[in-house]
């Protein structure tokens, strides 16, 4: 699985790379996406903790080309995760654990943590009908976060994500979008504790070309 994290690491900083050598103001559509997840999930029902978190993406997007039918873009994503996280089973801190009670106490109580991070996406769209485009989106990010938890520790983070949607052009240039994604948050034992977060939701977006 770090293997294939890698590859998929090396794969989007060449991405990148290559659009800085063609510019980095050389963008063709900017847009905004707002993600709602939830860690109880078709994929996931942990009953441990809840986790739920609204996301909002700012998105610059590069065309990376075409082959066949399929354009490709790199999506640049900063963004800002509000979430909120409680541990339900205290028993998931066990007593071998230093400050276990300690821990306990403040795992137990609703937490309010914010992650800002920076995703790079691989973009892969289908035109189905004149203005209705399928996407499909593979995204990997670096990120920090703000507060620990029993299953992640404070500070730098991965994100992943994987989206599949709809783009509608309702206006010349202007497109909405609509999809689901799942995700997961950890950050590749770089630090302890690493359970990470696995959830799934919905996104809403608006974008606009540029040329």
């Amino acid at each position: 699985m770090k293997k294939v994290f890698l590859v998929f690491i090396f794969s989007t900083l060449m991405c990148t790379a290559q659009q800085t050598k063609k510019g980095i103001f050389n963008f063709k559509k900017i847009g905004f996406l707002y993600n709602n997840v939830d860690e109880d999930s078709f994929l996931s029902a942990d009953k441990d903790y809840t986790y739920t978190a609204d996301i909002y993406k700012f998105q610059v997007f590069y065309d990376l080309g075409k082959w066949k039918s399929l354009d490709f873009d790199l999506i640049v994503q900063p963004q800002k995760q509000t979430i909120k996280h409680q541990l339900i089973n205290e028993q998931f801190v066990t007593p071998d654990e230093d400050n276990y009670e300690a821990k306990r106490a403040e795992f137990t109580a609703l937490k309010s943590i914010n992650l800002y991070g920076l995703e790079f996406g691989l973009l892969i769209e289908q035109n189905i009908f004149e203005k209705l485009n399928a996407q499909v989106t593979l995204g990997l990010g670096l990120a920090t976060i703000n507060k620990r938890t029993e299953r992640l520790a404070k500070g730098f983070t991965f994100v992943e994500n994987a989206s599949v949607g709809l783009s509608y052009e309702p206006f010349k240039k202007a497109f909405i979008y609509f999809g689901g994604n799942i995700g997961h948050v950890s950050n590749l034992d770089t630090q302890q504790p690493n359970s990470g977060y696995t959830f799934a939701g919905y996104e809403i977006g608006f974008s606009y070309l540029l040329k």
